[in-house]
């Protein structure tokens, strides 16, 4: 017995010490990698600095070219944004331009590409690479929109910037892409303007709820959080009119019957509809009691 746990600890050590030197290689592996890149990136920067140095546009201009074509965008970047002022006027104007804002775009610089693109398209209206900026200034929105529960003021720009696209080039072959991105981008605008709604739900700022809420559904009667909203309108109008003063009860229980008839009308058969009924059974015998519905 004593020798099977000496054997069995001996077996621990040795997995411990192996576990521990594949660990420290892997580790020194990867130091030795990053060295590595650290070293080519000197490098880079060394040639990429003579460039410049040179201020001679050609030698700028067919560097900035190689690092483009192997797809380095960011030194790329940087000789094409050095040349510019050199060919302001000339043939290569236009080409210097689009790639520099199309190194930014592909670096995933989105901010500054978005800037450029822009001035792009609005200084070379004619050039052979417009269609292009304007589908990477386009794309620039879509990547810059943030998710829904932010401002959705770029999502809103990213959605035009597609839609006058496809106005410009409906035969370009971006275009069923652009269309399916313009729904997603839709479906975020009607979840913030859910949630913007929920929030004031959420809050106990009834009143409040069910105005943005029905404006929600008047801005997009086709969103898939339709019965959701609904429901919470209903369940909104119960709450204000339960906790209500005297005075103001009994128009506010009508509210809970329109509200509750509007839900059920659309969704019989929703999870809601008993919830709901305990609401509507409290309305009516609030409102017979008070035949308020023969006033009414």
């Amino acid at each position: 017995m004593v020798k099977w746990i000496a054997k069995i600890a001996l077996l621990v050590v040795l997995l411990v010490v192996t576990t521990s030197t594949s660990f420290a290689n892997s580790d020194q592996e990867n130091a030795k990698q990053k060295s590595d890149r650290k070293k080519v990136e000197r490098v880079r920067r060394v040639a990429i600095h003579k460039v410049l140095k040179s201020a001679d546009p050609e030698l700028i201009y067919s560097e900035a070219l190689k690092y483009y074509g192997r797809e380095k965008w960011r030194q790329a970047g940087d000789l094409f944004d050095a040349c510019m002022a050199y060919y302001v006027g000339d043939v290569r104007e236009d080409s210097t331009a689009f790639f520099s804002a199309r190194s930014k775009f592909k670096n995933r610089d989105y901010v500054n590409a978005t800037t450029q693109l822009d001035e792009f398209r609005r200084k070379f209206g004619r050039s052979v690479f417009v269609e292009d900026a304007e589908a990477m200034l386009a794309m620039c929105h879509y990547y810059l929109a943030p998710d829904p529960t932010r401002d959705q003021t770029i999502t809103g720009e990213a959605i035009i910037a597609f839609s006058e696209f496809i106005e410009r080039y409906p035969n370009s072959k971006r275009v069923e892409a652009f269309k399916n991105l313009i729904e997603e981008l839709t479906l975020r605008l009607k979840k913030k303007a859910y949630l913007n709604a929920y929030t004031y739900y959420k809050v106990q700022r009834y009143k409040s709820a069910v105005v943005a809420l029905r404006n929600a559904l008047k801005l997009y009667p086709e969103t898939p959080y339709r019965e959701e909203i609904l429901y919470l309108i209903a369940v909104s109008n119960y709450r204000l009119a339960h906790n209500s003063i005297a005075d103001k009860q009994g128009e506010r229980y009508l509210n809970v019957l329109d509200s509750y008839y509007s839900f059920i009308n659309e969704f019989p058969e929703s999870k809601h509809r008993k919830e709901l009924e305990r609401y509507i059974k409290e309305a009516k015998d609030y409102l017979d009691k008070n035949n308020i519905e023969k006033q009414k």
